[in-house]
C-alpha cells in the first residue's frame, strides 16, 4: 500500500539537490557502436564530477526479495528448486521476507504434515531452511498476529513457531516480524473500528514479542511493517519499542497499479514522496536506535501495473530506488513479488520459474556495484533524464552507476574522478527488441546485461567489459539513451 504524506514536504528544490547529490551520469553502449540507433540525433555532450564527500553507504543484504508466506506450503522454497536458487545466487548473499497478507492466515501446527494450506508445519521450515542453505541468503520471517483477533494464534503458538524456526535456520535467520501491516487490520476486518489504535496494537505486539523472546533469547525482533501512515504509526511505535526491536520496517509502493496514471513514464521521474518519506523514516530510526528497512516494497502496488511494473522501466526505476534509500541511510529493501504479478523480480507458476523480468537484471546491476561508501557527485546533463551514483568500495577504486531514461538523448560524459585512476571498464544494461528501431520503455522481454541474457537458472555469459580510456582524472563514456552502466575504475 502507498504512503500518506507524514511530514511538512521538502522543498523541490532541496530534494533536488539531494537527489543529484548523488547523481552524475556517463557510459559507453554495450557493444559500442550498437547504441546509436538509426535516426537518433548526435550523442549531447554532458559532465560528471565524482567529489569525495561521503553521503550514504551500502551494507551487506541491501538488496532483497519479499514473499507472501503462503508460498512456504506451495515448497517454492526448497533446496530442489535449481531454477530458483540459481537466481538468488546470481544476485549474490541477499536477505529474503516471508511476510505479506499471507502471513496472518497460516498458524503453527507442530504436528501438521507440512505443505498443508493455513497450516505452517516443521516440513515447511525444514524445506525453507534447505533453500537458505543452498542460495548463501537469509530470512526475515513473519508470524501470524493478526489472527488473535479470533484466537486462531497466539503469543504462545508464535514462540513455539519461532523457537523451532529459529533452530532449523540458524544463522540463516535474520529477524522475526509480528504481523503485516497492522495499520490496516481495520479495513481488513480483522478488528473493529475504535478497537483498532496504535496502542492496542502495541501493547498486542508486546506479547507476542515478550513470549517470542521469551521461548528464543537473542532473537532479532522487528517492527512495525506498516503499510504507510508513517505519522501515526510508525514514528510512536519506533519511540515506544526503543530497545525491543533491533530494525524498524516500513512499507512503500509509489502508487496504485490500477491507477490509470502510474505509467511507465511516470515511473521514471523522480519520487518525491518518496524522498520525504525517507527523511521521516531516518528520524524514525533514530528515535528506535534501529536501522531502517523497507521490508516491503514495489513500484505500484495491487501487484503492479501490468505492462509497466513488468517493464523495462522497471528496470531502470529500481536502480534509482535502492539508491535513494541508500542515500537515506536505509539499510536495505525488499522487493515484493512471487507468481505472476506484474511487479515480481522472478515470474513463477508451480514453483516452476517461468520469467526474469527487467527488474532482476536492475537488481543485478545495483549488486555490482558493491558495498561501499556513496560519495557526493554533481552533473550537468543540460535538463535530460539522467541519474548516476559513485560507490567507493572497501578495496578501493571506484564504481560508477549511471542511468540515462531520457527517450530520446544519447549522452558523451566527461567523468571527474576524485582522483587519478589508471583504466577503467563498462558493463552496459540495455534494451533492444528484434526489429525494433531502438530501445523501449515499455518493452517486456528484450533485456541484456553486457550483451546477454540471464537464463531461468541464472546463467549469464556476458561480453567483456568495455575499456574505457583515463587520462589521469578524467574519463570520457557514452551513455545510450534508455540504458544504465556499471563503470569500474581502479587507481
Amino acid at each position: 500500500m502507498p504512503f500518506r504524506p507524514i511530514l511538512p514536504p521538502l522543498s523541490r528544490r532541496r530534494i533536488f539537490g539531494l537527489s543529484l547529490a548523488a547523481a552524475g551520469t556517463g557510459l559507453l553502449d554495450a557493444h559500442g557502436a550498437a547504441a546509436g540507433a538509426a535516426g537518433v540525433a548526435s550523442p549531447t555532450e554532458a559532465s560528471v564530477t565524482v567529489g569525495s564527500t561521503r553521503i550514504g553507504v551500502i551494507g551487506p543484504e541491501f538488496g532483497g526479495l519479499s514473499y507472501e508466506k503462503a508460498v512456504m506450503t506451495q515448497r517454492l522454497f526448497s533446496a530442489s528448486n535449481t531454477d530458483l536458487t540459481g537466481l538468488f545466487r546470481r544476485l549474490g548473499p541477499g536477505l529474503m521476507r516471508l511476510g505479506g497478507n499471507t502471513v496472518e492466515r497460516p498458524v503453527w501446527t507442530a504436528g501438521g504434515r507440512g505443505g498443508t494450506p493455513g497450516q505452517i508445519a516443521p516440513a515447511d521450515v525444514d524445506a525453507l531452511a534447505g533453500f537458505l542453505k543452498a542460495t548463501g541468503w537469509r530470512c526475515l520471517y513473519g508470524v501470524n498476529l493478526a489472527g488473535a483477533a479470533t484466537n486462531a494464534t497466539s503469543p504462545v503458538l508464535a514462540a513455539a513457531e519461532v523457537s523451532y524456526v529459529a533452530k532449523a535456520l540458524g544463522a540463516s535467520l535474520a529477524g522475526i516480524e509480528i504481523g503485516n501491516e497492522p495499520d490496516l487490520y481495520v479495513g481488513a476486518g480483522y478488528f473493529p473500528k475504535g478497537s483498532w489504535t496504535v496502542q492496542a496494537y502495541e501493547a498486542l505486539w508486546r506479547r507476542f514479542r515478550d513470549a517470542i523472546v521469551a521461548a528464543t533469547p537473542g532473537v532479532v525482533v522487528t517492527g512495525p511493517a506498516a503499510a504507510g501512515s508513517v505519522a501515526g504509526w510508525t514514528l510512536p511505535f519506533a519511540a515506544a519499542e526503543r530497545g525491543r526491536i533491533q530494525l524498524l520496517t516500513q512499507h512503500y509502493y509509489r502508487a496504485n497499479g490500477q491507477d490509470p496514471a502510474s505509467t511507465a513514464a511516470k515511473l521514471i521521474t523522480t519520487d518525491w514522496r518518496l524522498h520525504t518519506e525517507l527523511e521521516a523514516l531516518k528520524h524514525a530510526g533514530w528515535a528506535a536506535g534501529a536501522p531502517v528497512r523497507l521490508a516491503e516494497c514495489n513500484s505500484y502496488y495491487n501487484g503492479g501495473a501490468p505492462g509497466v511494473s513488468n517493464s523495462y522501466a522497471s528496470a531502470l526505476w529500481v536502480i534509482d530506488f535502492l539508491f535513494t534509500c541508500a542515500i537515506w541511510e536505509v539499510s536495505g529493501v525488499n522487493l515484493h513479488g512471487g507468481g505472476r504479478g506484474a511487479y515480481t523480480t522472478i515470474a513463477d507458476l508451480h514453483n516452476t520459474v517461468e520469467d526474469v523480468r527487467p527488474q532482476y537484471y536492475g537488481l543485478k546491476l545495483f549488486g555490482m556495484a558493491g558495498e561501499g561508501t556513496l560519495l557526493q557527485t554533481t552533473i550537468d546533463a543540460r535538463g535530460r533524464n539522467v541519474t548516476a551514483y559513485a560507490v567507493r568500495p572497501g578495496a578501493g577504486g571506484l564504481r560508477l552507476v549511471l542511468v540515462n531514461k531520457d527517450l530520446a538523448d544519447d549522452l558523451d560524459i566527461v567523468v571527474t574522478l576524485p582522483g587519478a585512476a589508471s583504466s577503467a571498464t563498462v558493463l552496459a544494461l540495455c534494451q533492444q527488441s528484434p526489429g525494433a528501431p531502438g530501445p523501449s520503455l515499455t518493452a517486456t522481454s528484450g533485456v541484456t546485461l553486457q550483451g546477454s541474457a540471464i537464463d531461468l537458472d541464472g546463467g549469464w555469459s556476458p561480453a567483456a567489459p568495455t575499456v574505457v580510456p583515463v587520462t589521469g582524472r578524467r574519463l570520457k563514456v557514452r551513455a545510450p539513451r534508455l540504458s544504465a552502466l556499471l563503470v569500474t575504475v581502479t587507481g
